[in-house]
């Protein structure tokens, strides 16, 4: 059963669709999902660039290196935990940021 069953037909200038068209095309979504978007208050960002998700590969394989080695820290009482501690909280926050600006639709303003 669909959870979508209300069907609504719209008309487009060619000069509408056309940068409606465009402007999915730079999104990555299906036509029908910018519209859920903007009608739900958001607007789509760009898809990413092709090397973002290489990218933040990268960053979570450093970032689960620097949680083993926290963990080992812990564990040896070695190095300044807190600091280290301190420096993965902000990794862990950058990676969020960089995902919300590059990924996530932002409110309409």
């Amino acid at each position: 059963m669909r959870k979508r069953n209300c069907r609504v037909e719209l008309y487009f200038t060619k000069d509408e669709l056309e940068r409606l068209t465009k402007k999915v095309e730079k999104s990555g979504l299906t036509r029908e999902a910018y519209l859920r978007h903007l009608i739900n208050g958001l607007v789509p960002n760009d898809a990413p660039p092709p090397d973002y998700f290489s990218m933040m590969k990268q960053l979570y394989g450093i970032g689960n290196n620097l949680n083993q080695i926290s963990s080992k820290a812990h564990s040896l009482d070695f190095i300044d935990v807190q600091r280290f501690d301190s420096a993965v909280r902000e990794f862990e926050q950058a990676v969020k940021i960089i995902t919300e600006s590059v990924i996530l639709p932002r409110p309409i303003t």
